[in-house]
């Protein structure tokens, strides 16, 4: 039986802050995204991890890329692919995927840090393309992993699908043999963890645009760094997403709005959620 995400629902889990707090309270993400041409995507879940709250944002990208960054998203720091640290003890949560490209050296690198992280983790986008080129990958997925997938990256992962009830199937078997959770992305986007479902309300065709996948993630991504419970990370970021998209829809039309426009109103959706 499915559970439908409610404003009460996801009230409940918001974690409030304390007068005396500073930003070390609120974790540190790290972004593994973008790439050459696909630097928007590095921007835009950069952009929707500060709007939700983390304390500190670095975004991992290649070295010839990182003014975008440092221009775009002055509020984050950015650090080379090529240099990436052999420890990132510092970081409470990652996310990586949006735009990162699917070359060879992409792979390897994706891997390497797959293989050995245990850090809260969202994988999306590219990431997720690349996680379906090995069958074994993810059945290595970890609790505090969440897969993003939209209809065409699950059935890269888990082989073609007719309909969303058949993947949603797919998913709930998966995820009560193996560890991980998986985020359904599309209309009433659906949670999966442990065999359980949640289904999402918010939204609107408005989503329908490239980037919107990539404030999700930067969304969860900011609510893993300040110590959200994977699950609780990924229902909230899912409802926030989608409350923020329906607040866009007041002042633009489905045609017009933008991923953008979405971030803009990620303030609205948190704030909304205490009154």
């Amino acid at each position: 039986m499915a559970t439908v995400l409610t404003k009460k629902f996801i009230a409940a889990l918001l974690k409030p802050r304390k007068a005396t707090a500073n930003k070390t309270d609120f974790g540190h993400a790290l972004l593994i995204a973008g790439n050459t041409g696909k630097m928007g995507a590095a921007v835009m879940a950069a952009k929707a991890c500060v709007r939700s709250g983390a304390g500190l944002t670095t975004v991992c990208v290649p070295q010839k890329e990182s003014a975008i960054i440092q221009i775009a998203v002055p509020e984050a720091m950015v650090i080379s692919r090529e240099n990436f640290p052999e420890s990132i003890e510092k970081y409470a949560a990652l996310g990586i995927g949006p735009g990162i490209g699917l070359t060879k050296e992409d792979e390897e690198f994706f891997y390497k840090l797959f293989n050995n992280l245990h850090k809260a983790l969202v994988i999306d986008a590219d990431a997720i393309t690349l996680l379906s080129k090995n069958n074994d990958w993810k059945k290595q997925l970890k609790p505090n992993m969440i897969l993003t997938p939209h209809d065409g990256e699950f059935d890269r992962l888990f082989g073609p699908h007719n309909t969303q009830k058949q993947r949603l199937q797919k998913a709930l078997e998966f995820s009560a043999q193996y560890n991980g959770i998986i985020v359904l992305k599309g209309f009433e986007t659906a949670i999966v963890s442990n065999g359980n479902l949640f289904i999402n309300k918010t939204g609107n065709t408005g989503l329908a645009k490239g980037g919107s996948g990539d404030v999700l993630t930067g969304i969860i991504t900011a609510l893993l760094a300040q110590g959200y419970e994977p699950l609780h990370a990924a229902c909230m970021g899912v409802y926030l997403h989608g409350s923020a998209a329906d607040f866009a829809l007041a002042v633009q039309s489905p045609e017009s709005m933008i991923a953008t426009d979405v971030i803009e109103k990620i303030g609205t959706a948190f704030y909304t959620l205490t009154k």
